[in-house]
């Protein structure tokens, strides 16, 4: 006869295995969650470079010099020319209808203008609500105008020819990612957030289930009555099985991606295993403390979801404010993402990242501590299981419509959990999201200067890049070297260097190439140093030229001519000061909303089941009933809905430029779309965790296929659209560009007919689904 095994940490584990076996759901949220996260995010940025973002030109002079700028548009890898528009006000239309990113206009008698040495002006307006490709785009235009405006013969007369100063030319050396690929910097930084809300997520399943349907004494009872021995058995094969999905990261990056990895691998191997252990614990406390399975997957979720923000990957950490920073010091994450960055993106040597490693082992260890100490003391205790009764509306059967809204909202009042998820989670993402971005604008990053020209010219740019708004000068160093030293400690994020001679090629009518070394670990930082630094050397050399002559004289004037005979006027539109949250949170808002809704929805149903079994979720089947439901989740959400595009954008200082009856027609189909579709999906549901479970890790890989931040140009087509499927594609874009860009319902129409379709296809199939499920169930005596 075999004997039987001995309690322990492999008892524990074995049993943990064979109930993940069983559960199917606790397996497919540890291995097939992150495998489909991972893949749709890989496809979404397989396309590494941002090519074809649409612009519209409208060009009132139709001359061919004008000609020659709007075919160097054309021809510029970063944009295309979707349609010449014959003025600006459909070029508008095109910009706030998603047909254009931005729009080129060159005015009447721009040839004229610029034989007659008038210096005329080419205008760029260009889409800045959505940041990174209207910042692209913008980027390219300008290149692609500086481009033709240098082939332009030279038209200034013969006899007032002269000598000319020569001018600063600013080398810009790219340090960490050379190529500037924001795929590749997008991808580092998104995959392990969306594996620590699932490691996070899948060890509160495992060990709040112990608390429903499973035993906490048998737990105990196989771990040899040792909580310690209990904690550490149940969490080994997650451990195990998470340590290999973060090896599958690596691989995607470095290996499909070809992506190099330039620091220590064994301490980045390490601290992958502090931020397993720290999620792992964090997920066990949390179920631990509340033990409730639904409650605690859901405080989880608020913890978790938020944490991109605060780990200072999106938003810079130097631009936080004081709450922010301390919030975001205490996730594991934070310091993981700053060790993944230093090592495998800027290849520093291993001693700078001993202090953020060291924070990350003691977060790890103080998490797992707390979750043993609370198992120890649960140990002493018999918890009472607790089932909570059916209230009594849901035994009658709803006759109308107007019957079973009443009884849906009274339902979701009864229900902690599904009116935590549509009305108080709302209030609570709605303060704590976007405090990481409040600071909207990066001012004053810290600079290296390596001054070895000692010169009055020298000493005006260092004087000149000190004052710009964008950077501060705070490092002087004497050698490359020891900036280099204060890059490696994050003391500065760009040298600047002024080589020898750097005067004396300018006075001998020479251009004197200064080398600028920026760190484009962190691309938001890297655009914006770069911006002061040209701007420095763009002040500097309009005093070169003009002699130091008065800025509003005839002589600086003539000196600006002969420099850029073409002005270039590049204007944003709808996010005029670049803040990054009035881009990020009004997008991130309403995904929100649509993730709150439908795990409320979702749930519901789920919790009927769990209550009244088939006779249950019978008694929400047929059309007017399920139209009643989605009109009480409307309701419910609407307190949300307005938090979210009216209270907080004024509150935040955001763009709100949208009718607000625009709005409400906007945001109508997209909350019944979700409700069916809640509905639909929740008629295959048997307990009330499911939702979230499933479908927690998906809000961050849906924000990236909208093309709010990731141009639509650049997901590939199967992407798109698969992702119409999703309510939120449509309704972020529709509600975006109503509340943030003035848009109309008419400049929004597809997207407001796209939400339409959505509404009859989930309503159908919600309708459809729960009557074939009724006759099933019927059929097998449910």
């Amino acid at each position: 006869m075999k004997a039987a095994a001995q309690p322990g940490m492999l008892l524990v584990a074995t049993r943990e295995l064979r109930w993940m076996w069983r559960d199917r759901l606790a397996l497919f949220l540890a291995v097939g969650v992150p495998i489909i996260a991972f893949t749709i995010l890989a496809i979404t940025f397989s396309n590494v470079v941002m090519r074809n973002l649409k612009v519209s030109v409208v060009d009132a002079d139709r001359s061919p010099t004008s000609l020659v700028y709007v075919q160097a548009i054309g021809s510029a890898p970063g944009v295309s020319v979707a349609e010449r528009s014959g003025d600006m006000t459909s070029a508008m239309h095109a910009i706030r209808s998603g047909d254009a990113i931005a729009a080129i206009y060159i005015p009447r008698n721009f040839e004229r203008d610029l034989i007659d040495r008038k210096r005329p002006q080419i205008v760029v307006l260009y889409n800045r609500q959505y940041f990174t490709p209207g910042n692209s785009a913008s980027a390219a235009i300008s290149n692609a105008i500086a481009a033709a405006t240098a082939t332009l013969p030279d038209t200034s007369p013969a006899g007032v020819r002269s000598f000319a100063p020569g001018s600063l030319v600013v080398e810009q050396y790219v340090l960490t990612n050379p190529a500037l690929n924001f795929a590749q910097f997008l991808l580092r930084a998104i995959l392990p957030h969306v594996l620590h809300v699932i490691i996070a997520i899948a060890a509160g399943y495992a060990v709040g289930s112990e608390f429903s349907r499973r035993s906490r004494r048998a737990w105990l009872r196989t771990a040899g009555g040792s909580p310690l021995t209990a904690l550490v058995g149940k969490l080994a094969p997650l451990f195990g099985i998470f340590i290999l999905m973060l090896v599958v990261d690596a691989g995607i990056i470095h290996g499909i991606f070809e992506v190099p990895f330039r620091g220590s691998s064994v301490l980045m191997g390490a601290a992958a295993c502090l931020l397993v252990i720290g999620y792992l614990s964090l997920g066990s406390l949390l179920q631990l403390l509340v033990r409730d399975l639904a409650s605690g997957m859901s405080l989880t979720a608020i913890f978790c979801n938020p944490a991109f923000g605060f780990a200072g990957v999106g938003f810079p950490l130097l631009a936080m404010g004081e709450f922010p920073r301390i919030w975001g010091d205490m996730l594991p994450l934070r310091w993981y993402m700053q060790i993944l960055f230093d090592q495998a993106v800027r290849g520093l040597p291993a001693w700078a990242s001993v202090e953020p490693f060291m924070i990350l082992g003691g977060l790890a260890s103080i998490l797992f501590g707390l979750a043993w100490l609370r198992l120890r003391a649960l140990a002493r205790t018999v918890v009472a299981r607790h089932r909570e009764m059916v209230p009594a509306e849901t035994q009658v059967r709803p006759l109308g419509m107007g019957t079973a809204m009443v009884a849906e909202m009274r339902r979701v009042l009864n229900d902690r959990g599904v009116f935590g998820f549509i009305v108080l989670a709302p209030v609570v993402y709605g303060i704590l999201y976007p405090q990481p971005y409040l600071g909207e604008i990066l001012r004053r990053i810290p600079v290296a200067v390596v001054d070895q020209d000692h010169s009055e010219l020298s000493r005006n740019l260092v004087q000149t890049l000190n004052a710009d708004e964008a950077v501060t000068l705070a490092v002087s160093a004497d050698t490359l070297a020891q900036a280099q030293d204060a890059l490696a400690r994050r003391e500065v994020f760009a040298i600047l260097g002024i080589p020898e001679g750097t005067e004396r090629e300018v006075l001998k009518g020479n251009k004197a190439r200064v080398p600028a070394y920026v760190d484009s670990a962190y691309f938001l930082l890297y655009n914006r140093v770069l911006q002061g630094i040209s701007e420095a050397s763009g002040a500097v050399n309009v005093a070169i030229a003009s002699h130091g002559a008065r800025a509003d004289g005839s002589l600086a004037h003539a000196a600006l001519i002969r420099s850029s005979p073409v002005e270039l006027l590049t204007e944003p539109l709808f996010n005029p000061t670049g803040g990054y949250a009035s881009y990020v949170v009004p997008a991130a808002f309403v995904l929100i909303l649509q993730q709150t809704l439908f795990f409320g929805g979702a749930t519901m149903g789920a919790v009927v089941f769990e209550q009244s079994g088939t006779q249950g979720r019978r008694r929400r089947a047929g059309a007017r009933v399920i139209i009643g439901q989605a009109l009480a989740h409307v309701c419910l959400a609407l307190p949300g809905l307005a938090l979210y595009t009216i209270i907080l954008p004024r509150i935040y200082g955001f763009s709100t430029l949208g009718r607000l009856f625009d709005l409400f027609l906007m945001a109508l189909p997209f909350l019944l779309a979700v409700s069916f579709l809640a509905q639909f999906i929740s008629l295959w549901f048997r307990r009330r965790e499911t939702a979230v479970v499933l479908f927690i890790a998906a809000s961050l890989p849906l924000f990236f296929i909208v093309g709010v931040s990731w141009p639509v140009e650049a997901i590939p087509d199967i992407v798109r659209e698969a992702s119409r499927a999703f309510p939120s594609t449509s309704a972020i874009d529709g509600l975006v560009r109503i509340n943030q860009m003035g848009a109309s319902l008419h400049d929004v129409a597809r997207d407001w007919l796209s939400l339409w379709v959505l509404t009859g296809i989930y309503g159908f199939l919600a309708v459809a689904g729960a009557y074939l499920t009724g006759r099933r169930e019927v059929s097998h005596g449910g």
